[in-house]
Order: structure tokens, then C-alpha cells, then sequence
């Protein structure tokens, strides 16, 4: 608090002073409530689950070698394939559950049409994990 002075030349300025005691006092106030109800805000109910012995297994996706050489001749598993085939490959791979994966490796020297092709059919057939395999470059 702030009390006047007699002194008649320091009673025209103003104080400079900021009680800070009461701001602490709030502050604590504050402090202690926030410690006491923070325990009350989590909502946790106690069950007793029962215990199971048997382990989920998920379903692993096999996977599809499939390759294009510089001559555009496609491969799948490492066996040659014409490309009416491997799209009915793809069909009956697109019905399976859990689809494969298809790692497509295709020459650098390939034409982009069999890429694009060989896409479209997997695409027709429904199956979307298609990734394409490459080399890291040398250091």
C-alpha cells in the first residue's frame, strides 16, 4: 500500500513503487488451487481386463517381382510373361486378400510406355501397393 508523506516537496511525484506482496498472494492462491484439482481432471476408470494367451498373427502380404528389360520384356517372379498374361496375373492378384505388394524394376533404357502400361494394368486389376525398385548411385 501506498501511504502519503508530510514532506511537501515529494508529495507532488509520483510513486514509482509496485506493491508486489499481493500479486505473490494471488499467484500462490492460484498455485495451490491448480496442484489440487489438476489429480481431479483425469477420468480414468479401473477395469480388470481379462488375460488371453493367444497372439494376434496379421496376415503377411507376399510379394511380386515384376521386371521390364531394356527390350520390354516383362517378367514376373523372374519368368517371362507377354502382357496380356501378366494382366491376368494382376486380375487374380487383386482378388487375393491381403493384395501383394509389386516391387516393379524397370531398365533405365526401357520405354516409358511399358512402365506406363504395366501401371495401368495393375491399376485396372485394383492393386495399390506398387513400388518401384532403383539402385542407390555409388559415392
Amino acid at each position: 500500500m501506498a501511504f502519503a508523506s508530510f514532506d511537501s516537496k515529494n508529495a507532488s511525484a509520483p510513486m514509482a513503487e509496485i506493491n508486489m506482496v499481493p500479486l505473490i498472494d494471488v499467484m500462490l492462491v492460484l498455485l495451490v488451487i491448480f496442484i489440487v484439482t489438476a489429480p481431479l481432471l483425469t477420468h480414468a476408470v479401473k477395469l480388470e481386463l481379462p488375460q488371453a494367451s493367444a497372439q494376434v498373427n496379421p496376415p503377411v502380404a507376399d510379394k511380386v517381382e515384376f521386371a521390364i528389360d531394356a527390350a520390354g520384356q516383362r517378367f514376373w517372379n523372374g519368368e517371362a510373361v507377354a502382357r496380356d498374361e501378366a494382366a491376368a496375373r494382376f486380375a487374380e492378384a487383386g482378388r487375393r486378400q491381403p493384395q501383394p505388394e509389386i516391387h516393379l524394376r524397370a531398365d533405365q533404357a526401357v520405354p516409358y510406355r511399358h512402365v506406363a502400361q504395366t501401371l495401368a494394368d495393375a491399376a485396372r486389376a485394383g492393386l495399390t501397393k506398387v513400388g518401384f525398385v532403383s539402385e542407390p548411385d555409388a559415392p
